[in-house]
């Protein structure tokens, strides 16, 4: 059951004390701008063992370059690559949950509910690339810190509507819902 709303275009608010169900709103991960160097690399890397490879002085054999930028592919692009990857961001309808790890996984998180700060912060490089870092802070808690967060303003202003959305819906919900009179049966007198 749903409650009709005025505004065309407005998704429908669930019915006061209905349970809601928790929805993702968006999923991201930060900016892709730490794996230039890696990207760099991997192109010097491919370059100069198609150069050197049939190319290389007596002493050295084709399977020791090769082993060697295998090495380096690995280290220097593999690993910061599955690093971004394994770090995201995820905002639903409840919370906000940072997910980080290769091995062993990190997850924390913080309520809409609770309310909290969001303080934007933006360097210079980040202004270039379009990103940015938000501190979400409730007092009570840890902050938790979006670091180089693509889109950083939309994301701000998703946040801030979502803390605005559910402490509205939980400030309605705690509210008891009023009963009616119950008035005279019919057939009996009002007194």
């Amino acid at each position: 059951m749903t409650q009709p709303t005025a505004y065309i275009g407005r998704p429908l608010t669930p019915a006061p004390g209905a349970a809601t169900g928790e929805l993702r709103v968006a999923r991201f991960r930060p900016h892709a701008r730490r794996l230039l160097w890696s990207a760099l690399l991997l192109i010097a890397v491919s370059g100069a063992v198609g150069y050197l490879t049939g190319n290389l002085p007596a002493p050295f054999a084709d399977w020791m370059l090769w082993a060697a930028a295998t090495v380096v592919v690995l280290l220097l692009v593999v690993i910061p690559y599955l690093r971004w990857a394994a770090h995201t961001y995820t905002i639903t309808t409840r919370r906000i949950i940072e997910q980080r790890g290769l091995v062993a996984r990190h997850q924390s998180e913080l309520s809409h509910v609770r309310g909290y700060t969001i303080a934007e912060r933006r360097g210079p490089l980040q202004r270039m690339w379009g990103c940015g870092t938000l501190t979400l802070s409730n007092g009570v808690d840890a902050p938790l810190r979006l670091v180089d967060i693509p889109l950083v303003t939309l994301v701000h202003e998703v946040l801030a509507d979502q803390v605005e959305v559910s402490q509205i819906i939980a400030h309605r919900d705690s509210q008891s819902i009023p009963r009616l009179p119950e008035g005279p049966t019919p057939g009996q007198p009002a007194s």
